[in-house]
């Protein structure tokens, strides 16, 4: 199958080229940089030029592709409705170029778009307006829509925890506070849980949704359903040799800043259906193992 991946030179999207081409697919890669077509090339991909302001550019990508996994998104975590939009405009752009043709489209979302009090979120449960995750409701809800207009169109919702040795997102900030803070700390008595997952275990349930999602399905790569968040902070301030403290939910946002909001998350999240529907099943360490390792906080 010839695919084409948005995102792809970035964290997940680098391991989701590496799954696709070990399992034998042709994989057009959307470079936006003469250094992302270096990188697809030395991978074995296929660069394809543009970037997701480009519309025509992956409409044209997408008609000549037997299906498409769009991993890339602008986190301007400023301005989450500008990223909104962009990414709503390249899903329906895709969907576009897709439409009649029963070809995949997988496109990534977020657990925390789903807002699921007092139980673990489902792939069942809609994206709720008023959850942590909104800025990605609209990109869902058009995507799931596309199943009605002859598209095999899926939703892979990843955890805040994505980890691997190459992380850049979530719990290297916490490290870096941590070492900036010269505490590892919790909001009030840390039970909130944050759900994890594997990169290379991310990258294969990508693969199974491209191959086999049924249309109109939201899919969780999630490998731990709920990870204390006094855990993460205790091996986080372990390994560094610091104080592990809490702070109050007045006090979070001044200690974690723009992450304030997510340190006190609390979004427990099942992945059963995922792994009923495609056969998925995470085989990497869950997040705390892959903390313990030691790699995070290397310098």
């Amino acid at each position: 199958m010839r695919v084409f991946v948005t995102g792809a030179t970035g964290f997940v999207g680098s391991a989701v080229v590496r799954e696709l081409i070990d399992a034998g697919h042709h994989v057009v890669g959307l470079a936006r940089s003469d250094d992302a077509v270096a990188s697809l090339t030395a991978a074995g991909a296929e660069p394809h030029r543009g970037s997701l302001d480009d519309l025509d550019s992956l409409r044209d990508a997408a008609s000549a592709s037997d299906g498409v996994i769009h991993l890339a998104y602008v986190h301007d975590f400023g301005n989450l409705a500008a990223s909104a939009v962009t990414d709503l405009r390249a899903v329906e752009a895709i969907g576009d170029a897709l439409a009649g043709s029963g070809k995949p489209f997988v496109v990534t979302s977020g657990t925390a778009a789903a807002a699921t009090p007092g139980r673990p979120a489902t792939e069942e449960d809609a994206a709720d307006p008023d959850s942590p995750g909104a800025h990605r409701r609209p990109s869902e809800i058009a995507t799931l829509a596309l199943a009605e207009r002859g598209v095999r169109s899926s939703v892979v919702r990843l955890p805040p925890s994505v980890h691997d040795r190459g992380d850049y997102g979530f719990v290297p900030r916490l490290i870096e506070l941590a070492r900036e803070k010269g505490v590892s700390a919790y909001v009030g008595e840390g039970a909130n849980r944050w759900s994890a997952v594997h990169r290379l275990d991310a990258a294969r349930l990508f693969r199974l949704a491209a191959e086999s999602a049924p249309a109109g399905t939201r899919l969780h790569g999630v490998g731990d359903e709920g990870v204390p968040f006094r855990e993460i902070a205790g091996v986080i301030g372990r390994h560094l040799g610091l104080p592990v403290v809490s702070v109050s939910g007045e006090e979070a946002a001044g200690h974690f800043g723009w992450l304030g909001a997510l340190a006190a998350y609390d979004g427990p999240t099942s992945s059963a259906l995922t792994r009923k529907w495609v056969g998925w099943h995470p085989e990497r360490p869950g997040l705390l193992a892959d903390l313990e390792e030691g790699h995070y906080f290397d310098e």
